[in-house]
This record gives structure tokens, C-alpha cells and sequence, in this order.
């Protein structure tokens, strides 16, 4: 059995689940999702918590038991306290400024990078200081559609090894590299 599969997925007040033949539907204070669960796996309320069960020991549905009850739990979380993914923009003259509901990046092209967000993705923009970079958040309730959106925008200029300028994940670790040394001592010594 999948360790994962087999665990129950915790459905808080103020969320209502609706189970349809092969549809479910979780409703929340920020939202609603739903998802498509594949042939062969079922979803099963009891006691305030979902079972997701499996109908065959199938490679096919071991595969898809464990990930169907980790999307029926995203859908919950994301529905009470919705995903956030924070990118960090380093580089002189890089910014960023949320103008509606987009996002416009200043990255060193000839022109400024417009983002226009997917339904239910916001932005907020934390501005840097010199030794601070900006910091750009999506978020949003799916949380596929927060990661897209996220790396959508790191696309744009994503960071470079050299001088670490460019966009990268909240906690990132840039590998640097050291650049060209130039020829130390002028002459060669004889």
C-alpha cells in the first residue's frame, strides 16, 4: 500500500467537499477547485476526513493513489490557505512593480516585461534595497497554477553564475563561478 495513499486527508470547518461520479469539488472562504479522479481510485468521506482507496494493486493505480490524495489535499489547503512562491530579483536597474492586476519587470531589455496573471494569481512587490533584492510573490489557490506562474517569470532572466544577477526562488543557492583571471606578472619569467 502507498504510505502516502493511505493517509486521510483532514477536511477543516467551513469547507464543503462534493463528491460527483469521478469529480470532486472542495468549496472554501478563498475559493473553489476541483479535480478529475482517474478510473480505478475512489474517494470516500467518513468522519470528516476523505480516504482516497484504490481498486486493484495495478501498477497503473499504485502510480495514481498517491497522487490523486495529494491533489485532493492541495485542493483543501489551497482553498483555506491558499500557496505563495516568492522570487527574488538581483541586479542593478532590475525591479519589479505590479500595475492592476499585473506585473511589470524592468530587466535590463529595451523594454519592460509585462505579466498578465492567470485567473485567481495575484502579485505583491516588496521593494529592495541595495543590499536587499526585490522580492516578487504569486499567489493564488491551485497550487500547480502558483508554480507555473512562478516559473513563468524566473524564465524571463533567470540567474546567471557569475555575478548572481537575475530571478531566482526565495532560498535558492546559486552555485558562482569565478570569472577570467587575467595574466598575473605581465612578462613570462625565463
Amino acid at each position: 500500500m502507498s504510505r502516502i495513499g493511505r493517509r486521510p486527508v483532514p477536511v477543516p470547518a467551513g469547507v464543503t467537499v462534493t463528491l460527483d461520479s469521478g469529480t470532486v469539488r472542495v468549496k472554501g472562504p478563498k475559493g473553489e477547485l476541483s479535480h478529475e479522479v482517474p478510473d480505478g481510485i475512489s474517494v470516500e468521506r467518513s468522519d470528516g476526513v476523505l480516504l482516497v482507496k484504490r481498486a486493484s494493486d495495478s501498477n497503473t493505480h499504485r502510480a495514481l493513489h498517491g497522487l490523486t490524495r495529494t491533489l485532493v489535499d492541495n485542493m483543501v489547503v489551497g482553498v483555506t490557505a491558499g500557496f505563495s512562491k516568492t522570487l527574488e530579483i538581483t541586479g542593478v536597474g532590475y525591479r519589479a512593480q505590479v500595475t492592476g492586476k499585473g506585473l511589470t519587470l524592468a530587466l535590463g531589455f529595451s523594454h519592460p516585461v509585462v505579466i498578465t496573471p492567470p485567473e485567481g494569481i495575484s502579485f505583491t512587490v516588496q521593494e529592495g534595497r541595495a543590499t536587499d533584492p526585490s522580492k516578487v510573490t504569486v499567489m493564488g489557490i491551485d497550487k500547480q497554477v502558483v508554480g507555473e506562474t512562478a516559473a513563468e517569470i524566473r524564465r524571463w532572466r533567470e540567474p546567471e553564475p557569475y555575478k548572481g544577477k537575475g530571478i531566482k526562488y526565495a532560498g535558492e543557492i546559486i552555485r558562482r563561478k569565478a570569472g577570467k583571471s587575467g595574466k598575473v606578472g605581465g612578462k613570462k619569467a625565463k
